[in-house]
C-alpha cells in the first residue's frame, strides 16, 4: 500500500465562517496567476479587470481568483463582507490567500476568492445577444437602483462601471450586482459631494463602456450613448428623491404618509423607520424616511414560500399566488388563508412546472425567470386563442417554441460572448 501524499503549501488560506470552503490546496500558489496551467482552470465570461483574474472549478461550483496586493485584497475582502451584511447585491466573497512565495523565495501577490455568480450576464454578452436601445435602458435602470442602494447604506463606490457590474434577469428587467469593491468606502451618512462624484463617475464609465462596444461593432445603431448616460443621472436623481426626500403635509393629511409608504413598496422598497416632526403650535408635519431597504416583495415571497428570487420576479410570483388564491376561492366557495394558498401554489403550480423542464434545457433560465416567461407565453397563447390556455398546454408550447432556442445562461463560456 502506498503512503498518502503530503503537499506542503506555503500560503495562508482564510475563509468566512459558516461557508463551505472550496478545495484550493492543490492549486499552484507558488506561481503567479497569469502563468497558471491547471486542469481545474475554466474559461468563462467575466468583465474586464485591472488585475489578473482566473476562474477555477470545484465540483459544480466556480470561483474567481483575483491577484492583487495584500493590503488591497484584505481591504476588498472586508468591504465585500460589509456590503453583503447590508443585504446589498454583491458577489459572494469566500476567502483570502496570503503569504504566497515562489520557490526562489520571491513574494507573490495576495488572492481574493469570490464565488462565481450563477446566471451572471456581462453587459457585452447581453448586447451581443439582445442589443438595442431597450436593453440600454434596462442596464441603466439596474445600475441606478444598485447605486442608489449602495448610497442609502452609506457606501461610496468610486468605480461604478459596466465592467464592474454583472446582471441577472429579473422578470423581464435586469438586476445589477456589484463585482469590484476595490475603491469602496463606508461613511454614514454619505456626504452629498461624494454621492455627486460617484454619479458623475458612473455616468462617464457607463458611456465609456458603451463607446467601447460601439468601437468593436457590437452596439446597435439605435443606441444613443450620451442619451443613456444622461438618463442614468436623471433616473438616479428621481429615485434618490423618492427614497429620501422629506414630505411636508398638513396635520390633517396623515393619509398621505400611508400613500408615500405604498409608493415605496411598489418600487420594491420597505421603510423601517420614519421621522415625523411638528413644530410647537404648527399645523404642518415633516415626514422623512430614515431606514429604507429594497426587497419588499422578495421578503414577502420568502416568508410565504421559502423561495429566494430577484425582486421583480418575487413581485410576479406573488401576483400569481394571489390569482391562484382567487381561483381556489371561486372553485371551493370560500377563501383560504394566505399561507395555505402559498403552500398549495408551490405544490400544485410552481414545482410541477419547473419539473417539466427537460434536463438538457435546465440552466437556460433560472426557475423563477422561466416561470415569468411562461406566464407571458401563456398570456399571448390565450389572447391568440380567444380563451384561457391552461398551464400544461402553455409549458409544452413554451419549451418547444421558446426555451429550446434560448442559450445556456447558468454558466457562460468565453466563446459564447
Amino acid at each position: 500500500m502506498g503512503h498518502p501524499m503530503v503537499v506542503a503549501v506555503a500560503v495562508r488560506l482564510q475563509f468566512i465562517p459558516r461557508k463551505e470552503p472550496p478545495d484550493l490546496l492543490d492549486l499552484p500558489w507558488s506561481v503567479a496567476l497569469e502563468d497558471w496551467q491547471h486542469p481545474r482552470l475554466v474559461r468563462m465570461a467575466k468583465g474586464a479587470s485591472r488585475h489578473v483574474v482566473r476562474l477555477v472549478s470545484d465540483g459544480d461550483r466556480v470561483y474567481a481568483l483575483k491577484e492583487t496586493t495584500q493590503a488591497d485584497a484584505e481591504r476588498e475582502y472586508a468591504m465585500l463582507r460589509l456590503l453583503a451584511e447590508e443585504n446589498l447585491p454583491v458577489v459572494e466573497v469566500v476567502g483570502l490567500v496570503t503569504g504566497r512565495t515562489t520557490p526562489a523565495g520571491d513574494d507573490l501577490g495576495a488572492v481574493l476568492v469570490t464565488r462565481y455568480l450563477d446566471y451572471a450576464l456581462p453587459y457585452g454578452y447581453l448586447f451581443g445577444v439582445e442589443g438595442g436601445y431597450g436593453l440600454g435602458r434596462k442596464l441603466v435602470d439596474a445600475a441606478v437602483v444598485l447605486l442608489v442602494r449602495v448610497h442609502v447604506e452609506g457606501f461610496f463606490w468610486g468605480d461604478c462601471s459596466l465592467a464592474n457590474l454583472l446582471f441577472r434577469r429579473d422578470a423581464g428587467a435586469l438586476m445589477a450586482y456589484l463585482v469590484d469593491a476595490e475603491t469602496t468606502e463606508h461613511r454614514r451618512p454619505l456626504p452629498q459631494g461624494m454621492r455627486a462624484a460617484d454619479v458623475e463617475l458612473a455616468r462617464e464609465n457607463v458611456a465609456g463602456g458603451l463607446f467601447d462596444l460601439e468601437a468593436a461593432g457590437l452596439l446597435a445603431p439605435d443606441v444613443d450613448i450620451l442619451e443613456l448616460a444622461d438618463l442614468l443621472e436623471e433616473r438616479y436623481g428621481l429615485l434618490w428623491a423618492e427614497l429620501t426626500a422629506s414630505l411636508d403635509i398638513d396635520a390633517g393629511e396623515r393619509h398621505l404618509i400611508e400613500g408615500r409608504i405604498r409608493r415605496l413598496n411598489e418600487l420594491g422598497f420597505d421603510i423601517d423607520e420614519l421621522i415625523v416632526e411638528q413644530e410647537a403650535g404648527a399645523d404642518r408635519l415633516r415626514v422623512t424616511p430614515t431606514l429604507v431597504e429594497e426587497g419588499h416583495h422578495f421578503r414577502e415571497l420568502r416568508r410565504l414560500t421559502g423561495l429566494e428570487v430577484q425582486e421583480n420576479q418575487a413581485r410576479r410570483l406573488l401576483n400569481d399566488i394571489a390569482a391562484f388564491g382567487a381561483y381556489l376561492a371561486r372553485v371551493e366557495g370560500r377563501p383560504s388563508p394566505q399561507a395555505v394558498v402559498a403552500a398549495r401554489w408551490i405544490a400544485e403550480v410552481y414545482e410541477p412546472i419547473v419539473a417539466e423542464i427537460p434536463p438538457e434545457l435546465v440552466g437556460r433560465r433560472e426557475p423563477a425567470e422561466l416561470f415569468h416567461e411562461l406566464l407571458e407565453h401563456r398570456y399571448y397563447l390565450s389572447e391568440a386563442a380567444g380563451q384561457e390556455v391552461d398551464n400544461a398546454t402553455a409549458i409544452h408550447s413554451y419549451i418547444d417554441s421558446v426555451l429550446r432556442f434560448r442559450p445556456q445562461e447558468r454558466v457562460i463560456l468565453n466563446d459564447e460572448v
